[in-house]
């Protein structure tokens, strides 16, 4: 499910699965659109998608969550301009000490909180018609708080009654293995849960065995500093046959409000200018890149119950 609607999934071609256009980073309590102005947001942007497009990329997917400066109308018109599918999500961000929670975190329940992003999926955001493609939640190292807690039990009710994928930034294996737990209790399959932020955890032993449970590993701060060890990564998975569980990100951007002209922008070039090609250096197949871009995104975002 893109912003400008329905894409079968060999529309989908090679996939960032986490970036970001724009942030505003100030909280939920002070959010507003009248922080920024989306001419300049699109200006901004706009390069580095078509630069982007050019270098083969297909699909992009924008991570930002509601209340951090989730824009549909801004990136339904990048993805106009450039001919890039664009996905945005829906649901709540609990990181970073909570401070994106909206009030209604704290007096909802899980039903409750599911019925908003069950409306979103179903009517669009807001008054745009624009869908969510997925859900974008976050939470900081385990154990979970209550809240935490909260908003995956809601996320795994809202994914048996729309089948979109849940992507929990997660701190560490510790959160990662509980928010599985939830998700799994709810009798929703592993496969609809994408660890985002998995390259945190120093134990790949836990990556293996998140993955060998069909779990979805996306390793997404990916650049010049982090190259060796993604590469290394990224052979331990295929040497135990789950490079079919990978994703693979830069997590770059973005446009900052509250920043003059919006800040510094970090383009999305390096995976494709410079990792593909190491990648073949180091005797990754054609079939094996083709996985990790094209293949495991479709399936990791399509749009289907996956239940037990």
């Amino acid at each position: 499910m893109t912003v400008n609607g329905w894409l079968t999934p060999d529309q989908m071609g090679n996939t960032l699965p986490h970036e970001h256009v724009m942030v505003d980073f100030i909280g939920a309590a002070n959010i507003t659109p009248d922080r920024y102005n989306r001419d300049s947001v699109y200006i901004t942007a706009l390069p580095y998608l078509l630069r982007l497009k050019q270098l083969g990329c297909n699909t992009f997917i924008d991570c930002t969550p509601d209340y951090i400066g989730r824009d549909v109308q801004v990136l339904k018109r990048l993805s106009d301009a450039t001919g890039l599918n664009i996905i945005t999500n829906t649901g709540y961000y609990g990181a970073s000490g909570e401070k994106y929670y909206p009030d209604q975190m704290n007096t909802e329940t899980a039903e409750e909180l599911s019925a908003r992003w069950v409306n979103e999926f179903q009517n669009g955001i807001d008054s745009t018609g624009v869908r969510p493609g997925f859900m974008k939640l976050g939470s900081d190292r385990g154990p979970l708080t209550e809240k935490q807690q909260k908003s995956v039990h809601a996320a795994a009710i809202t994914h048996l009654k729309t089948g979109m994928t849940i992507a929990i930034h997660t701190g560490d294996g510790v959160a990662a293995q509980e928010e599985l737990d939830i998700i799994t209790s709810h009798g929703v399959l592993p496969e609809a849960f994408i660890w985002v932020h998995a390259q945190n955890e120093k134990d790949s032993t836990i990556h293996l065995a998140m993955a060998s449970n069909g779990v979805w590993v996306e390793l997404d701060g990916l650049g010049p500093g982090s190259s060796d060890r993604y590469r290394r990564l990224l052979m331990y998975l295929k040497d135990n046959k789950l490079l079919s569980k990978v994703l693979l990100s830069h997590d770059a951007g973005w446009y900052h409000v509250g920043e003059a002209g919006g800040g510094t922008f970090n383009d999305f070039n390096f995976l494709f200018e410079e990792f593909v090609p190491g990648l073949r250096q180091a005797g990754f197949s054609e079939e094996e890149i083709d996985t990790v871009l094209r293949v495991n995104p479709m399936n990791a975002f399509a749009i289907r119950v996956r239940k037990q």
